[in-house]
């Protein structure tokens, strides 16, 4: 019998992986802020339309503005949290499903998990 199972992928954290992660936080971290500018920017274009009610339009850009600030500080503890991280340690990155076959007299393994350093798959368990 086939059956679909829920594997984790894990990265193995190493000098290349955490400098790629440290650059795609930052990288993330810089468009949530020109995304804000931007957003202030089209509020007070908006503002001198005079066309929406000044109050709803600035309670609506301060809630789009804050969504994004809180995300830039979830990267921020990220990126502090990925500082502290020894090399060697394992990062869930993504859960995938997985066919397995199973058959009667079969050992039931319920943690599965595929290691990647570097991008190049290193273990499955």
């Amino acid at each position: 019998m086939k059956i679909i199972q829920t594997v984790e992928v894990k990265q193995k954290l190493t000098a290349k992986s955490k400098e790629k992660l440290l650059q795609k936080f930052s990288a993330e971290k810089q468009q949530l802020q020109r995304e804000c500018e931007q957003l202030l920017f089209e509020l007070k274009r908006l503002e001198k339309t005079k066309k929406f009610s000044p109050l709803r339009l600035k309670e609506h850009f301060d809630k789009e503005i804050e969504q994004r600030r809180q995300k830039i500080k979830l990267l921020d503890f990220q990126i502090e949290q990925l500082h502290i991280l020894p090399l060697g340690s394992e990062l869930k990155e993504q859960e995938v499903q997985a066919i397995i076959e199973v058959k009667e007299g079969d050992r039931w393994e319920l943690a599965r998990a595929i290691i990647i350093e570097d991008g190049i798959v290193k273990e499955i368990r």
